[in-house]
């Protein structure tokens, strides 16, 4: 029988096994407390590959030692999924893991769908896509949704180690000094993905010759070859990967275009797209903003192309977008909009949604069927009218200030200006 390789031999067996994900498995959170109290409910379990979905679905059935099935809904066709239901007819309970849930079929929904209402099968969907825009509708509503965050390099130092140590399902037979640097390379540079760390060190052992003593070395050489992955120098708390992507996008914001594409250079040799792809979406957005709000759009095109094209090529996309960027204007106005109308309401000032603005099924508003004096702005040429929107309270606040730094900003100024003047 071929052996299964590390990442598979060193899944959780219990959710205290689990590393990582603490806001959904640790003490007193919700799927810890699921577990214990034995009333689990269907799930959907969302984020980057190797971050631990399928290790939490067989952690939930190694704590509650209900039978546990895996799936895929695109290589597995309905028949498979009839038998688990048969076997959940057989046993009561089934956990379900179906890993790509989003490409689930409406026939193999369909089937699925009444043995999820009546409990016999917990199904526990796995998916690197949002679910509440990929999944459908009727399995979402009746699944829970939990996103998993990728592991931090503490974390993934923790599963390594506890590879390397475990002598029953790990590499703890072995004759084995790995240096701090490997262990660092190995953990810094797979972007949480575990599954991919432990593959890379299980091949740095596996091809790595033994010394006169018996003892297999791993040093940061060994661990560069095996991950693919140049290592980069990081100061002592680990940090410098994130010193690059702050420079990254302080870069953009400053204008400097041979700065950026120098941290962009550093990023792309570390591997690491989905924290480009996250920080230039936030950069066009937070920084752009209104002085060039079609750059979001251009942006977010570039993005997708590179995560479809992959390492090298995507380069090209992320360089273009860098460039768009940093030589757009800079407009702030939308987040110091919104930042300054969460501090009122975390302030305790909000107040009443004045009566002409409810819903116009509300008691005593159903009879004039706009709500209370509500003036429809539609019903005039302007199309918009003098009325109270803010509570009383908060009537005189104003959160958005106009920038003149792009042309788009100073043309919705001038507009914003004016119905302001208007509804004093």
């Amino acid at each position: 029988m071929a052996i299964k390789p590390l990442a598979f031999r060193m899944r959780p067996r219990t959710i205290e096994e689990i590393i990582g994900q603490q806001h959904l498995v640790g003490e007193g959170k919700i799927i810890d407390r699921m577990v214990k109290a034995k009333q689990l409910s269907s799930m959907i379990l969302y984020g980057p590959p190797g971050i631990g979905k399928t290790s939490i679905a067989s952690a939930i059935a190694g704590s509650t030692k209900y039978r546990f099935k895996t799936l895929n809904a695109v290589t597995n066709n309905k028949k498979d999924i009839q038998i688990v239901a048969e076997e959940a007819k057989m046993s009561g309970k089934v956990i379900l893991l179906l890993d790509e849930v989003h490409r689930l079929d409406k026939g193999k929904q369909d089937f699925l769908l009444p043995y999820l209402e009546n409990g016999m099968i917990t199904l526990i969907g796995a998916t690197t896509s949002n679910p509440y825009h990929a999944i459908n509708p009727a399995i979402r509503s009746r699944c829970q949704i939990f996103e998993l965050k990728p592991l931090s390099a503490d974390e993934m130092k923790t599963a390594i180690y506890r590879a390397v140590e475990d002598k029953e399902r790990g590499l703890g037979d072995y004759s084995l000094e790995i240096s701090d640097e490997a262990v660092h390379h190995f953990a810094s540079s797979s972007n949480g993905d575990v599954r991919s760390s432990l593959n890379a060190l299980e091949l740095s052992v596996l091809s790595t010759s033994p010394d006169t003593d018996g003892v297999i070395h791993i040093d940061v050489g060994i661990a560069e070859e095996c991950l693919q992955k140049k290592s980069f120098s990081h100061d002592k708390d680990g940090d410098a990967h994130y010193d690059v992507l702050s420079a990254f996008q302080k870069s953009i914001r400053g204008s400097d275009v041979n700065a950026a594409l120098h941290y962009l250079g550093r990023l792309v040799e570390a591997g690491d797209l989905p924290s480009i792809a996250r920080r230039l979406l936030v950069i066009a957005y937070e920084d752009i903003g209104l002085a060039n709000p079609s750059a979001g759009t251009r942006t977010l095109a570039a993005v997708e192309t590179a995560e479809k094209i992959g390492f090298p090529e995507a380069r090209i996309p992320l360089a273009n977008a860098i460039i768009e960027l940093c030589l757009s204007p800079k407009s702030n106005s939308a987040i110091l909009a919104i930042d300054g109308a969460l501090s009122d309401i975390r302030k305790g000032k909000s107040g009443e949604v004045p009566d002409h603005l409810k819903d116009a099924h509300y008691k005593g508003a159903s009879e004039l069927g706009r709500g209370i004096e509500y003036k429809y702005p539609h019903d005039y040429d302007s199309g918009w009218v003098p009325q109270t929107y803010l509570p009383d309270r908060l009537k005189n606040a104003r959160y958005y200030t106009p920038k003149s730094t792009g042309k788009f900003e100073q043309a919705i100024a001038g507009v914003y200006e004016k119905i302001n003047k208007q509804m004093k």
